[in-house]
């Protein structure tokens, strides 16, 4: 018996999910998607005009919920926004961690280029450092979070003063890693 098309629709993005997170956007066809939903790719081009139109769909989501939580945060002052920002963010970030990983995987693609080939290694040496050389799980993921943090930052388009943004990037990283700040 056939699906309702809402039904059907959900089972594609559900599919297109699963694979993009698994092989990437660029590495998933909409032949895959089509064969892991159990439709035809005709039935799926009827839901969806293409991939872009999927992974848009699967995006939507974690961003809506995204502009929520900093509608929500914006009633919040001071230090009342730390605990519900971090608990909020987190919460999102694992809700969503398919739809993340589709997003970097794109990364491997740009670091595949010659010139920033080197750039993986060069991470990890650095997320060891950051770490102390500890092995503990606390001291690994603190580490990393620095390392997202700090880029993700210095990408945004903060309208910080270039020294007071490097001064509180250490202040924060420091913390981070459990280092007194001065």
């Amino acid at each position: 018996m056939p699906r309702p098309p809402s039904e059907m629709r959900r089972h594609i993005l559900d599919s297109a999910l699963r694979l993009f997170a698994e092989h990437g956007f660029k590495g998933t066809s909409l032949h895959d998607i089509a064969v892991e939903a159990h439709c035809s790719k005709a039935s799926l081009l009827y839901h969806f005009a293409g991939k872009d139109a999927i992974l848009t769909e699967l995006l939507a989501a974690p961003a809506e919920a995204l502009t929520v939580l900093g509608a929500e945060l914006a009633e919040l002052d001071g230090d009342e926004a730390v605990e519900p920002a971090v608990a909020g963010f987190v919460g999102l970030a694992i809700r969503f961690h398919q739809e993340i990983k589709i997003i970097f995987a794109a990364l491997p693609d740009m670091l595949g280029h010659p010139v920033l080939a080197v750039i993986p290694e060069a991470i990890d040496q650095l997320a060891d450092a950051l770490a102390g050389r500890s092995r503990q799980p606390r001291a690994r993921v603190m580490a990393q979070m620095v390392i997202g943090g700090v880029a993700v930052m210095v990408a945004s388009d903060v309208d910080v003063e270039r020294d007071t943004l490097h001064a509180e990037l250490v202040r924060g990283a420091r913390r981070t890693l459990g280092h007194p700040t001065s």
